[in-house]
């Protein structure tokens, strides 16, 4: 199939959706909700709607699928509070999601506005979620609660229960390790 070519194959969003639904559900609920469940429903939902997808770059695929992530982690805490469907949390949960996303590319390079800039900055995204999975959980968990979620160093360290000095180890290392694997041909 078309769509199937190796740069939108769904599966290659995993680590990026994961990492977006983390940051949504935070410390609170992911105790009562696993972020990788919500993960695996949007993409078997991918995998079922893929007629319906009517982009042909990464950007665009990731824009899709987070817009189904939204609708899946509405879903869930709705099924956790068993509360009415309620489209307004829906957008407002569909605005984090793009908010955090929108930080996320932040890190990656200034502006970019032509077709094949977009597609590659697409790409230079999913390179950083594969990347940042691939760190241990500590130093990944200071990287997004910092640079991602925008959490001051004190602010970090206290929802990891470190001090100060030791998330700036963290934050060091992780990117370090980063920067190695992103200048590391593909």
């Amino acid at each position: 199939m078309q769509h199937e070519a190796e740069g939108l194959a769904v599966e290659r969003f995993r680590d990026y959706l994961l990492l977006l639904a983390r940051a949504q559900l935070g410390d609170r609920l992911r105790g009562k909700l696993d972020p990788s469940d919500v993960v695996q429903q949007t993409l078997l939902d991918a995998h079922r709607q893929r007629g319906q997808f009517r982009g042909g770059t990464p950007a665009e695929m990731a824009g899709w699928l987070r817009r189904m992530l939204a609708c899946n982690l509405a879903d869930a805490l709705r099924a956790l509070g068993r509360q009415k469907r309620d489209a307004a949390r829906e957008r407002s949960l569909e605005a984090a999601l793009d908010e955090s996303s929108a930080r996320v590319e932040a890190w990656l390079a200034a502006e970019q506005s032509s077709p094949s800039e977009q597609a590659q900055r697409g790409e230079e995204l999913l390179r950083l979620t594969e990347a940042l999975a691939s760190l241990p959980e500590a130093q990944r968990e200071a990287l997004v609660l910092h640079y991602w979620q925008g959490l001051t160093l004190a602010e970090t360290a206290a929802r990891l229960d470190r001090t100060a000095a030791a998330v700036a180890g963290l934050l060091q290392r992780g990117l370090k390790a980063l920067r190695a694997a992103l200048s590391a041909p593909e």
